[in-house]
C-alpha cells in the first residue's frame, strides 16, 4: 500500500529548518516567498504555510509589511530551550520506560557510538537526536513529541553555530549511563540523568558563542 504523501508546506518547511539549523540561510536573512515557490514550483499558499510552520518553531520571524526572516538566537534563548527540553524529555522518558524493550535501548546504543564515531557535527547531531528520539517515542504521546522535536531543533542552532569550527567527536558517558539506568530498571535515576544531560547545554554557553 503506497504511503500517504508528504503535504507539500510540510516538505518545504522541512528543508528550509534544515537550511536554517545549519546555517545555510543565516539568523536575519529574508524568506523570500517568490524565490522558494519558484524552487519548490509551489504556489504561495503552501509557501506561506511553510514561513508559519518555521514561526511556531521559532526559526522566523513575520514582519508587518516585509514579510519573514530567520530568526537570531540569544544565550538566553538556549537557556529556556535547555529547561523546557529536561523538563519534557524527562516526562516523556517515565511515560516510555515501561514500553522500552532490549531492541529499543540496542538501537539507541548504537545511535550513541555512530555520534561518537561522526566526522563531523552534522552526523553527530543526528545521531544525537536519533537516541533521544528512540527512548522517548515510546511515550506515545504524539503533541508531547512534537514539541520536543520542535524544542531539539531550535537547540541544533546553537550546537552547530558553537561546534561548526572546532569540532571533535565527544565520548557521551551521559547516553551511556541513561542507558544502563534503563537496563536495570532504575527509571528515576534515568530520567535524573537525561534531565542533568540536557540541561548541560544551557548552562555551558561558552560552547556556543
Amino acid at each position: 500500500m503506497d504511503q500517504p504523501k508528504e503535504p507539500l508546506a510540510l516538505r518545504i518547511s522541512r528543508e528550509l529548518a534544515q537550511r536554517i539549523v545549519t546555517g545555510k540561510i543565516p539568523a536575519g536573512a529574508k524568506l523570500r516567498q517568490d524565490h522558494i515557490a519558484a524552487e519548490f514550483g509551489a504556489s504561495h499558499v503552501p509557501v506561506r504555510e511553510a514561513f508559519r510552520q518555521l514561526e511556531a518553531q521559532e526559526l522566523a520571524l513575520s514582519e508587518p509589511r516585509r514579510g519573514f526572516r530567520v530568526a537570531g538566537f540569544s544565550i538566553d534563548e538556549l537557556r529556556e530551550i535547555s529547561e523546557m527540553r529536561a523538563a519534557l524529555e524527562v516526562l516523556a522518558l517515565r511515560k516510555a520506560a515501561p514500553h522500552l524493550t532490549a531492541a529499543i535501548l540496542a538501537e539507541a546504543e548504537e545511535a550513541t557510538r555512530a555520534g561518537e564515531h561522526a566526522k563531523d557535527v552534522h552526523n553527530w547531531d543526528e545521531a544525537n537526536r536519533r537516541f533521544h528520539r528512540l527512548i522517548l517515542t515510546p511515550c506515545r504521546m504524539p503533541r508531547l513529541l512534537k514539541t520536543i522535536e520542535d524544542l531539539q531543533t531550535a537547540s541544533s542552532r546553537f550546537l552547530l553555530a558553537g561546534w561548526r569550527a572546532t569540532w571533535e567527536a565527544p565520548t557521551d558517558r551521559d547516553h551511556r549511563a541513561i542507558l544502563a539506568a534503563l537496563r536495570a530498571g532504575q527509571v528515576e535515576t534515568a530520567a535524573a540523568l537525561l534531565g542533568r544531560h540536557v540541561q548541560w547545554t544551557g548552562k555551558n554557553p561558552r560552547k556556543f558563542g
